[in-house]
């Protein structure tokens, strides 16, 4: 037997976990009307095949009809999730992997308009800011209705086989109870500590008289809201010590701060430019202070970091929750003594982010996160080998190259650039993102290792790639910054490029014009202000860095308003012209119906242009009468995962692709997906 700590078996009661590594309790938005359906299913059964101890299913599994989810969150109040969930416990358990289920009733951390219309219940009016819903004031009747809704719930889950549950606090109905700052009521579930607990001790001894207590119950909360007048460390404690003493409690999920805001919420899940797992130490002293099963996660993205949380003895299980969705084969490759194979998790969010905005959640470079049925994580052989070349080598072009070797095929890369990175080698400047280099360090290391070809410092024309003579070539060449934007004074601007590149010196009185919504506006921005210089932001969009999104924006907006950053929504930047050692920006805006002059001005002395890519292009299109398909996509093929057999030029010598930006402006998880969904079937 291995001695690496992360590999020791763990018991928790009468659960056997074979190791120490879970994943936490997520919602990933992938259910089907509130149901874990195939896609579901697949997601989670993916990441038992490869040996986690625990899966930890639905963050927030709504157990009431007033607690409406507020993205695909499953459905557990409803009698037909039984089946759904034995289905996916079963074949988790065929695999050795232990599963649970997070339940909850949200309280005010929702919206009226969701589900039913119901209102919202909460122990107080007061309102979330991040949600906005403003609560009804919780009755007795509410009460007894919501602990007999998650009693119903966890008999549910009980009869689905599962391993057990966990109560989700922190944010949630419950922690709204124990905080002083949600909680206005009287006696007796209001005042003192103990009616502010009443609510989760009557719900706890509900849930044990249905299920008895060999079922597993663990709570997920906040030992600490770090809010003046909240729960502080104290209370956390005495809280902690309470659950276990009460024997209702297998195992305490502690985690840190409160999730109310946008802010709070990134601090206690932190992205990347964050500190690395910031409270696990808290969660060793709560350990160490109870002497009681202590899980915790909390951007814990590496191996490292995870055997050391364990072997310090700071908890009894780790997890790993979206290092996981960036590779389901973390377990698999330790046990393997492949760890240096294991795809780093970047920290970028753009999982949770997404699923806040609506989305599903998918990594963004791990394409196959998701998509379990229709993408591989492990990459088949192809029937027969062909020579593949690639042109670029951003992540779209490097992801190309890392499926066609692991399909077999003999890979070429060609890159103008003296580094392999495109766009990525720009924005890791930021330190805020230097960690998505990694997504390219981790891609030219399996290419190296797979033998793949490259040539740096070489500007590929037709030419060059005809006399590798290919079978298929993928133009991955991405794009330039697209600054003709203005109706006149083009050439007076900028780009975002030139500012985060430095390549141009940031001015004294900027005016930023995004009108892209993603992370180059503000990169730049953060630039500008760090010089000294006066910023002003101008968006024609009604929110602010849309594509940003929110967990991402928190960072730079504390950046930015410490510099004391203007930023300006609804408006458009129409044209610059110079005065002098000035710039005049004319601005307007989109709700101009002609009743009024809109028009404004700005005196400047720069003015930075932020309006997505154009395609870098010239050589597909000299490519394409050379190319058997002519550079068509059969897009039923390509969604079906079928070869692309068009043959549309007798005297074609290669097919011909291309991908990411090369195609139009979108994001480097597109990219990486054009490129896995492609060579997938080369």
């Amino acid at each position: 037997m291995s001695n690496d700590p992360l590999l020791q078996p763990y018991q928790l009661k009468h659960l056997h976990l074979r190791n120490r590594i879970m994943i936490t309790s997520h919602e990933p938005a992938y259910s089907e009307n509130g149901m874990p359906t195939e896609r579901y299913r697949a997601y989670h059964v993916e990441r038992a095949k490869a040996g986690v101890a625990l899966t930890m299913t639905a963050g927030s599994a709504a157990v009431s009809l007033d607690s409406p989810p507020v993205f695909d969150n499953l459905l557990v109040y409803k009698d037909e999730i039984v089946p759904w969930m034995k289905d996916l416990t079963d074949e988790c358990h065929e695999h050795g992997t232990a599963v649970m289920i997070q339940l909850t009733h949200l309280g005010r951390r929702t919206r009226w308009d969701k589900g039913e219309w119901l209102p919202a219940v909460s122990p107080s009016h007061r309102r979330e800011p991040s949600h906005k819903a403003f609560p009804k004031k919780i009755e007795d009747w509410d009460i007894d209705r919501i602990i007999k809704d998650y009693t119903d719930a966890a008999e549910r889950m009980y009869a689905a086989g599962l391993d057990g549950i966990e109560l989700q606090a922190y944010g949630h109905l419950m922690d709204q109870f124990w905080s002083p700052l949600t909680n206005t009521l009287e006696g007796p579930y209001g005042g003192d500590t103990d009616n502010r607990l009443r609510f989760t001790f009557d719900l706890l001894k509900s849930i044990r008289q249905r299920v008895g207590n060999e079922f597993i119950v663990g709570l997920r909360y906040t030992g600490d809201e770090m809010l003046p007048g909240g729960l502080n460390a104290e209370d956390g404690l005495s809280i902690s010590q309470r659950l276990k003493e009460s024997g209702m409690v297998d195992f305490l999920n502690v985690v840190r701060g409160h999730i109310d805001t946008d802010a709070g919420l990134t601090d206690v899940i932190p992205i990347q430019g964050m500190r690395n797992s910031p409270h696990l130490d808290f969660a060793g002293e709560i350990r160490s202070a109870t002497d009681f099963p202590v899980f915790h996660a909390a951007k814990i993205p590496d191996v490292a970091t995870a055997r050391y949380a364990i072997a310090s003895g700071k908890v009894d299980m780790v997890g790993m929750t979206r290092a996981h969705m960036t590779d389901p084969h973390i377990v698999r490759k330790i046990i393997a003594g492949q760890e240096d194979s294991i795809r780093p998790c970047v920290g970028a969010n753009y999982c949770l982010d997404r699923i806040y905005q609506g989305g599903a959640a998918f990594c963004i470079h791990n394409a196959a996160t998701g998509r379990e049925l229709s993408m591989p994580h492990t990459i088949p052989a192809a029937p027969q080998r062909k020579k593949i070349v690639i042109v670029g080598a951003g992540p779209g072009g490097l992801e190309a190259a890392r499926v066609a070797a692991e399909r077999g095929h003999e890979v070429v890369v060609f890159e103008a650039a003296s580094d392999a990175g495109g766009q990525i080698l720009l924005t890791s400047q930021s330190p805020r993102r230097h960690e998505m280099i990694s997504i390219i360090d981790w891609r030219m290391q399996q290419c190296e290792a797979m033998g793949v070809t490259f040539h740096f410092n070489t500007y590929a024309e037709a030419d060059t790639v005809l006399a590798e003579k290919p079978d298929a070539v993928i133009v991955a060449t991405g794009g330039l910054p697209d600054t003709e934007v203005l109706a006149s004074g083009n050439e007076l601007v900028v780009s975002t490029w030139d500012i985060i590149s430095r390549s141009v010196k940031p001015g004294s009185n900027v005016l930023l014009f995004d009108d892209a919504g993603d992370h180059a506006a503000l990169q730049a921005a953060e630039v500008i202000a760090n010089s000294g210089a006066r910023v002003e932001i101008m968006t024609p969009d009604r929110s602010f860095a849309p594509e940003v999104m929110a967990m991402n924006l928190v960072p730079y907006m504390r950046t930015l308003q410490q510099k004391d950053v203007t930023f300006t929504v609804t408006y458009r930047l129409h044209s610059v012209s110079r005065d002098g050692n000035e710039l005049v920006a004319t601005v307007g805006s989109d709700y101009d119906d002609g009743s009024r002059d809109f028009t404004q001005s700005r005196r400047i002395d720069q003015v930075v242009i932020n309006h997505g890519t154009l395609p870098l292009d010239d050589l597909y299109f000299d490519l394409k009468p050379h190319s058997v398909n002519e550079g068509e996509v059969n897009y039923s093929d390509l969604i079906d995962g079928q070869p692309q057999k068009l043959n549309k030029n007798s005297e074609g010598q290669f097919q011909l692709f291309r991908i990411g930006d090369a195609v139009s402006a979108r994001n480097t998880h597109a990219a990486i997906y054009d490129a896995l969904r492609l060579v997938k079937d080369l």
